[in-house]
Formats: structure tokens, C-alpha cells, sequence
């Protein structure tokens, strides 16, 4: 197939794009910012690029990692993230709908999911997050954009027919945390593969099983994150006492954790579960919270990237 996949040059693109190059796919790869990975440089704002880009290269199918994120919202102006986000999701949809296509792939993003009060975690139980939960409040320009981006996709597979996968995976970035700081980046990283995080590897793996399986399943939306090892009715004790409960899924956790002089958490307030990515579209993350542990108990390589020093290709351009 030949694929047009847009933020080709950004922190997924560049994992993306050569696994699906050695399974036989030609990549086509759009980005503001020129990269390895990357055909053309533009934005998926502008219709004409789009339209060009479809023409010259016969473009057989569309996976849509491009966006504004959640820490550009204190670099561009919130116009900025409707272009790209919005406009520029449409911008591709049309195009797809136009050449016929059969499938497109939609990066999307669990922070949609996070209301003000979500994110507070002042209630007396863990949230637990699943794509029934609702109804969605998304707190800042970056959520409501990419939540009127997913709504566009359902649109264009009930009017167009075109087989769209939306994917609202969990953090995978390699920079420190933009707002949390009271552990390690390494230690924070680790304790979120419990609840909120992934590979960029296993990131990659779901969009390239979403653009097999987009065909048979039509129009579909999954929460992909590293399976948790929780149940729901265990929502209560992880707000009041997480490393109880961890410390029943897995005893050696805290010793473990110890060697290194890193915390496991005390509270946990939110939940992301991928058990309906795993039953319906046939993928499960590879490293999950064990795998860490079993690199502590090795003393193998952590089983995630983690670059404080990273920066976005696209820092300090119009949008991706």
C-alpha cells in the first residue's frame, strides 16, 4: 500500500514509518519539519498540499499522526490547533473520501478523556476510563480539538463509508513531564505503565493493526495503553492505597523498586483500560508493568525510552 502518514517526522513518525516499511508498504511522509522519514515538508492545513499530495503520489490510505499537542497550547495560538487539528483532519478525510479509500487511521489521544475534575483527583475512588466513559469534557483547546477531529471521522464513515480507526492512545513521549515533577522521569515512567502509558513501539504496532483491520471492523475507537494489571472493583483501594494494591499483584515491586531508590505511587486517580483494543481489534501492548519489573530484577535496559533532552522537530513552526 501506499501510505500517506502525516507527522512523519515527529516522535511516533519515526517508528511508524520504517515498521511499516519492512512489511512491504510505500510511506509517504508529511511534516512541517523535514525529517528522515519525511517526502514533504507542509502542514495538513493547507487543502491544496493535500489535494497535490493525493494526486502525485496515488495515495492508497491515510494514517493521521500529525497534530498540535497538548504542550504546544503554550506556543501557538488556540486558531492554530483548530487549522491543524480540525481543518487539517477534514482536509484529509475529504481527500481520502474523494480517492475511495478503504481505510484511515486517526491518532488521537487519551487527554480528551480528562476533565478539570479528572484531573484533580479529588474523588474517593480511581476513575476508570474506557471508551464508554463519558460524558467527555476535554480541558484545554488540545482535547476539544482532537475530540471534534474524532467526531469527523465517525462522520465520514456514516456518509462516505470510509473505514476509520480512531486511536486514543495514552503518553508515549520520551521528554520529562510538562507538569508533574515530585519523581524521577525514569521512576514516573515506569509507575505509569500501571495506568496510563505505552511504548512508542507498541504505539506504532496498534496503528499498523488498526490500518489491517479498519476494512472488517468499519468505524471503530479504542483507549490503547499497556494493559493494567487492575479491575475496576479495585478503583477504591488504588485512591487510598495504590501500593497495597500493587504490592498483591506483584510482591516484589516494592523491593525491587527499593534497589534503585525509586517510589512506587501512593494514590492512583485515573485508570486507562485497552481491554476493548484487545478483544476487538486483536492487539495487546508487549511491555506492560511486569516488563519493567523484569528489567529491574535483571538489570536489563528499561524497556522505554526516556530523553529528557528531546525536542519536538517541529519546535518553533506554524503547526504539523
Amino acid at each position: 500500500m501506499r501510505i500517506l502518514l502525516t507527522g512523519s517526522s515527529g516522535w511516533l513518525g519515526r517508528f511508524l514509518a520504517p515498521k511499516l516499511r519492512a512489511r512491504g508498504d510505500e510511506v509517504i511522509g508529511l511534516d512541517v519539519a523535514p525529517g528522515a522519514d519525511t517526502d514533504i515538508v507542509g502542514t495538513v492545513a493547507d487543502r491544496g498540499l493535500v489535494d497535490r499530495v493525493f494526486a502525485e503520489h496515488g495515495i492508497e490510505a491515510v494514517i493521521h499522526g500529525g497534530a498540535l499537542h497538548k504542550p504546544d497550547i503554550a506556543r501557538y495560538a488556540r486558531q492554530a490547533f483548530v487549522d491543524v487539528n480540525v481543518t487539517g483532519t477534514l482536509n484529509l478525510l475529504e481527500a481520502a473520501a474523494a480517492a475511495g479509500h478503504d481505510r484511515f487511521v486517526f491518532t488521537s489521544t487519551t487527554s480528551l478523556m480528562i476533565s478539570q475534575a479528572i484531573r484533580a483527583e479529588a474523588g474517593e475512588a480511581a476513575v476508570w476510563l474506557d471508551e464508554a466513559a463519558g460524558p467527555l469534557a476535554p480541558r484545554n483547546v488540545y482535547g476539544v480539538t482532537k475530540l471534534a477531529a474524532e467526531g469527523l471521522c465517525r462522520l465520514f464513515h456514516l456518509e462516505h463509508g470510509l473505514n476509520t480507526i480512531v486511536l486514543r492512545t495514552a503518553r508515549f513521549f520520551p521528554e520529562e513531564d510538562d507538569t508533574l515533577d515530585h519523581l524521577p522521569g525514569e521512576n514516573l515512567k515506569a509507575n505509569e505503565f500501571l495506568n496510563r502509558r505505552l511504548t512508542v513501539e507498541d504505539a506504532a504496532d496498534a496503528h499498523i493493526a488498526a490500518l489491517d483491520r479498519a476494512p472488517e471492523l468499519g468505524f471503530a475507537l479504542f483507549v490503547v495503553s499497556a494493559p493494567t494489571p487492575f479491575r475496576r472493583h479495585e478503583a477504591a483501594a488504588l485512591k487510598a492505597d495504590a501500593a497495597g494494591v500493587i504490592a498483591r499483584h506483584f510482591p516484589h515491586a516494592a523491593e525491587l523498586y527499593a534497589r534503585r531508590g525509586w517510589q512506587l505511587p501512593r494514590s492512583i486517580g485515573r485508570v486507562y483500560d485497552a481491554g476493548l483494543m484487545e478483544r476487538r481489534l486483536g492487539f495487546r501492548c508487549q511491555t506492560d508493568f511486569a516488563a519493567i519489573l523484569e528489567a529491574l530484577e535483571t538489570g536489563a535496559p528499561l524497556p522505554f525510552h526516556h530523553d529528557p533532552a528531546y525536542v519536538s522537530p517541529k519546535e518553533g513552526r506554524a503547526g504539523s
